[in-house]
């Protein structure tokens, strides 16, 4: 089963690069994220048409989260436990089950946090002390479950092209990556890592100042595994060229397969 994390950067305006490459790559689950539609408007049909069952957790023109799905999607859950008065759409979980064993997969969309330090940078660290908790929740249940999304956080120096010009924002302050560690800590394994440990691999190539030619990237879309589906992990990838597209997000996918 090949499992894998787009931020699409809005499904209105990416829909067809979106299609194409689900075409081309054909994977079994799709994690998005930002597609910037409430559920009712999104073309859910385009999908469908295409054999995945859909599940979305939408917010008008900003934020948004949805799971693509080969197979029936199970035990659909919407919004990121611990914050009632939270309203932004960011987290969406439910389980496949598919030939070998059911599988909980979570898409997240964690927040930016910038500018930093700041109400928005609290919220970000608010936000990932509540996704600890879920993982540690994870953790504890001792079977197969992932976390995959747009984190907003460059683990470390290896996963950024330019870190000096990255030092004091949000997605690379000590705090966050030590937020992000923590979560690590738990139990988790970090897919791409464990198959690729080689700096100069990254996910997200800026709009401006050419970062794509430039190569100027960093690498803040991530899998993260429960010992269980760790040990089902057979492979695990990013699709740069994707980003070199007509129309393209600013991320790529990222992916891992599982015999699941």
């Amino acid at each position: 089963m090949r499992i894998a994390t787009f931020n699409i950067n809005g499904i209105k305006a990416r829909h067809a690069a979106l299609t194409t490459w689900l075409d081309e790559a054909g994977p079994d689950v799709v994690l998005l994220q930002e597609i910037r539609s409430v559920d009712e408007n999104f073309p859910r049909e385009i999908f469908e048409d295409r054999g995945y069952n859909v599940e979305t957790h939408g917010q008008k023109s900003f934020n948004g989260v949805a799971i693509l799905s080969k197979l029936p999607l199970e035990d659909v859950t919407r919004g990121l436990p611990g914050d009632d008065a939270d309203d932004h759409a960011r987290w969406i979980e439910a389980t496949v089950v598919g030939e070998h064993a059911a599988l909980r997969v979570c898409g997240l969309y964690l927040p930016n946090g910038n500018p930093a330090p700041g109400p928005k940078y609290d919220y970000k660290l608010a936000w990932m002390e509540r996704l600890r908790e879920r993982a540690r929740q994870l953790i504890a249940q001792e079977e197969p479950a992932l976390m995959a999304g747009d984190y907003n956080i460059i683990p470390q120096p290896e996963d950024v092209a330019r870190p000096d010009a990255w030092r004091d924002d949000a997605l690379f302050r000590l705090d966050s990556r030590d937020a992000y560690r923590r979560v690590l800590n738990l139990g988790f394994t970090e897919a791409f890592r464990t198959r690729h440990p080689a700096p100069g691999h990254y996910s997200f190539w800026d709009y401006q100042a050419g970062a794509w030619q430039r190569n100027n990237g960093i690498r803040i879309d991530h899998i993260l595994m429960t010992p269980q589906c760790a040990d089902l992990m057979q492979d695990a990838g990013i699709e740069k060229e994707l980003r070199g597209r007509e129309k393209p997000s600013d991320h790529v996918p990222v992916w891992v397969d599982l015999a699941v």
